[in-house]
């Protein structure tokens, strides 16, 4: 492992003791970022309008679909597009996401062989996702991941999701575990907040989307290559 790329905050002593670890999906278990591109140029393209490069268009994932649709609408990040134009688009990405879900969809390098070692490790498993579950279980399932997991949450499966904390604070009373035993691994700005905000470690990896910036600027107590890294800075808490 590069120990350059960690940056552990000075109150982390490593390995950290846990009892869970929570995974998020898009740009940290799976490489979704050309279907999602795929998607959105095909509704572009159904309501007559300019393509985006695929690059432009993975600065746009991290908040949902209804946020990437409107996001692509309008070729920026805050961008708030016309209401009906997002009522016809919403539909129409749907469509399109769901036709091409695992097209180019992939885990990343050191993903399978680090849910591996978490399992056999002891760890409780968990993914946390701001994706619809009608696309979140599909594509666990499509790449060979759903059976790792004892909990999937998706972005509606609470009244709340990702920068809140509920899906964490969810997940570890569902394991009847304190927050300080559990740590999400992520890869933006919305992962770091949630863990933050609901008192768990966190870590991040680089290869993710974080809408183009850099996640060593987040707030995170590791930067690790890949979740088989992760596994190799923490410890099971029995």
């Amino acid at each position: 492992m590069n120990h350059n790329n960690l940056q552990p905050s000075l109150q982390v002593m490593f390995p950290l003791p846990l009892k869970a670890v929570v995974i998020d999906l898009d740009g940290t278990l799976l490489d979704t970022a050309q279907d999602l591109a795929l998607a959105a140029n095909e509704m572009l393209q159904a309501l007559s309008m300019d393509t985006l490069p695929a690059a432009t268009i993975q600065t746009f994932i991290g908040k949902g679909v209804p946020k990437l649709v409107k996001r692509t609408l309008t070729n920026s990040l805050d961008g708030e597009p016309d209401p009906a134009l997002f009522a016809q688009a919403l539909p129409i990405y749907e469509r399109c996401y769901a036709k091409h879900l695992h097209v180019h969809t992939r885990p990343y390098p050191g993903v399978v062989d680090g849910l591996n070692q978490l399992r056999q490790d002891g760890y409780r498993l968990v993914c946390i996702t701001n994706k619809a579950e009608a696309f979140t279980l599909p594509l666990l399932r499509a790449t060979g991941l759903l059976d790792y997991f004892e909990l999937v949450l998706s972005g509606d499966s609470l009244p709340r999701k990702k920068p809140d904390p509920l899906p964490l604070l969810h997940a570890c009373k569902h394991f009847g575990i304190t927050p300080d035993a559990a740590l999400l691994i992520g890869d933006s700005l919305n992962d770091a907040i949630a863990a933050r905000a609901a008192g768990c470690h966190i870590f991040c990896v680089p290869y993710g989307y974080n809408e183009g910036r850099d996640v060593h600027e987040l707030d995170c107590d590791a930067v690790v290559d890949s979740i088989l890294d992760a596994s190799k800075l923490i410890v099971h808490q029995a």
